[in-house]
């Protein structure tokens, strides 16, 4: 009876060390990560929206104003400049996150809010208009103190007498993403210049 049994043993160990090999192989295998969080309504930078896809085109066109100098963009800039003034350069960069992509228009507002410290007495402008191209362009202005950046695309320490201006452009193919900061005195010179780029603005051909 024993030597009948006998042969049953090792296809057992067999069985048993594949069960255990299998184990180790679903083990080694990576968990999926979860989702990158989109706009986030937080102070200062936040974690950034997802980047567009490979090959996704922005489809706007838009002028820089007088004076303002383009450079090259990077990261997930479309497009970045420098503002003149006298009280010193300002900077401008534009985000495109893919269509649909980057959050909603509150999330931005309030996240742009956030990256500010308002001067005392003062509270952050914010409007809605439509362009001729019919984009519905929703923008914000908040004077006083800007923080530093947790993210690397902003100032490494706090910058009173500051002024921001950002704006998010929705139209078919976006949004798009402007924001402008600077000396409080450069970018209120530049102020009508920011939104009249806005008006321009215009499906790409």
């Amino acid at each position: 009876m024993f030597q009948k049994l006998r042969p049953i043993v090792p296809v057992l160990l067999v069985f048993l060390a594949a069960c255990g090999g299998e184990r180790k192989e679903e083990a080694a295998q990576p968990t999926e990560a979860p989702a990158a969080p989109i706009a986030p309504i937080s102070s200062r930078e936040g974690a950034p929206p997802p980047v567009a896809p490979a090959g996704e085109e922005a489809k706007i066109d838009f002028s820089l104003p007088a004076g303002w100098q383009a450079e090259a963009a990077s990261g997930m800039r479309l497009a970045q400049a420098s503002i003149p003034g006298a009280a010193g350069p300002g900077q401008l960069a534009v985000f495109f996150f893919g269509p649909g992509g980057g959050g909603g228009v509150d999330a931005n507002i309030d996240r742009w809010i956030g990256q500010m410290t308002p001067d005392p007495g003062t509270q952050p402008t914010r409007g809605t208009f439509e362009t001729a191209s019919g984009f519905r362009v929703t923008w914000v202005e908040v004077i006083g103190t800007l923080l530093p950046s947790q993210m690397g695309t902003g100032p490494d320490t706090a910058q009173p007498n500051s002024r921001l201006l950002g704006a998010v452009v929705e139209g078919p193919g976006g949004p798009w993403f402007f924001k402008a900061t600077g000396p409080k005195a450069t970018l209120e010179a530049e102020r009508e210049h920011f939104l009249e780029m806005l008006r321009g603005a215009k499906t790409k051909a």
